[in-house]
């Protein structure tokens, strides 16, 4: 058997795989499952993102629900995040910590009405749904919707295109969520993303996705764009990614990620890894930065290229590319926290050179998300 028949007995396939297939994408492992990276082309699908829609599969992502009469309170033993306070239809941002206070997953959890909804990341939702049934007490609840697919419809029109299939969802603002129907069929819809631009992400029951993705993708304003958009997209939008930019080695603090332990959270605590990220918090800093490269030239640095000040080792890229939108490669790297000022001149290892970076704000491309009161 070949490495490539060996890869596709291993992984599995999307509710959407054939659709993908037939729309001419190139298929790779990712996350468990073979996913489309590109169909047209990473930069085309990219420049399509940033001016119109672009429809991606993000079946792969974990969607779960946590219910029952503490739901709420048993989530903020794992969360840093404010819970019992989050309005219905509200979604927010946070973190499953160690007892160090390092990161297993980045989520968005959303109060349903009924439940709380949590979208973890694909590549270790297993660990997430195991941790979470480990110590959330026996009278919770949790649901893992396997049968649910999930896309993301991404881009300036994207509003306008799903009005017109999904009336009622344009009213919805940036991490905001509600129930709504296409076709008499129920869909959950929050307008949300991963690359920085305005739109929505679609939870469908698998028997009903081909449809709506057929529907989507009918329309001239959409085209479908894979893996390899969405990270240069993301990138630019100064997003981390979890496996790269995260791990259980980096914490809210270092990571620029103290937004989500809550404010009103900071004293009280009560949920894991409270002590040590506090105490990050308090020593005013950590040892090292994420920060945001803009390199010279047009060779990107990848995940792994080291960092230097002078000969000085100071950091490591977690994630980069050249990007489409600003003409030039960028990064973003753990650094060293005396070189994370803006403006800092460093050095970044490719290929044998060392190639001029400096130390710039994020994200690098602006976010275009559609807030309250905007």
């Amino acid at each position: 058997m070949t490495d490539s028949e060996l890869a596709e007995t291993e992984t599995a396939t999307l509710p959407l795989d054939q659709w993908h297939r037939e729309q001419g994408a190139r298929m790779v492992p990712f996350a468990g499952y073979r996913m489309p990276i590109q169909y047209e082309g990473i930069v085309a699908e990219h420049d399509w993102t940033r001016n119109h829609a672009s429809l991606f599969d993000v079946s792969h992502m974990g969607q779960l629900a946590v219910s029952g009469e503490k739901a709420a309170q048993e989530l903020e033993k794992l969360l840093p995040a404010d819970i019992a306070t989050l309005p219905v239809g509200q979604m927010r941002y946070s973190l499953l910590l160690t007892e160090a206070g390092g990161i297993i997953d980045d989520l968005i959890v959303t109060n349903t009405g009924s439940t709380y909804a949590l979208v973890v990341n694909g590549a270790c939702k297993w660990d997430d749904i195991a941790h979470l049934r480990e110590h959330l007490d026996d009278d919770i609840t949790l649901t893992h919707y396997d049968d649910f697919a999930l896309l993301a419809l991404q881009g300036p029109e994207a509003a306008a295109v799903l009005e017109e299939l999904v009336p009622g969802v344009a009213k919805l603002t940036f991490m905001r969520a509600g129930l709504f129907k296409f076709g008499g069929e129920h869909l959950w819809v929050s307008r949300a993303g991963y690359t920085g631009e305005d739109g929505f992400e679609i939870a469908v029951h698998e028997k009903h996705v081909r449809e709506l993705a057929d529907a989507l993708a009918a329309d001239e304003r959409v085209k479908p764009a894979g893996l390899g958009a969405r990270d240069s997209l993301r990138l630019e939008a100064g997003l981390p990614l979890y496996g790269h930019d995260l791990t259980t080695e980096t914490d809210p603090v270092s990571a620029g990620l103290s937004f989500a332990l809550a404010k009103s959270r900071r004293e009280s605590g009560g949920y894991m890894g409270h002590p040590a990220s506090m105490v990050r918090l308090e020593q005013g800093g950590t040892a090292s930065r994420r920060v945001g490269l803009a390199l010279e030239g047009r060779l990107p640095a990848r995940e792994g290229a080291q960092v230097f000040a002078g000969n000085a080792l100071v950091g490591t890229v977690t994630s980069g590319g050249f990007s489409p939108t600003l003409d030039h490669p960028v990064a973003m790297a753990m650094v060293e926290t005396e070189y994370a000022q803006t403006g800092t001149e460093l050095h970044i290892e490719v290929r044998g050179k060392r190639l001029p970076a400096c130390v710039v704000p994020l994200p690098f491309v602006p976010h275009k998300y559609v807030r309250k009161g905007s």
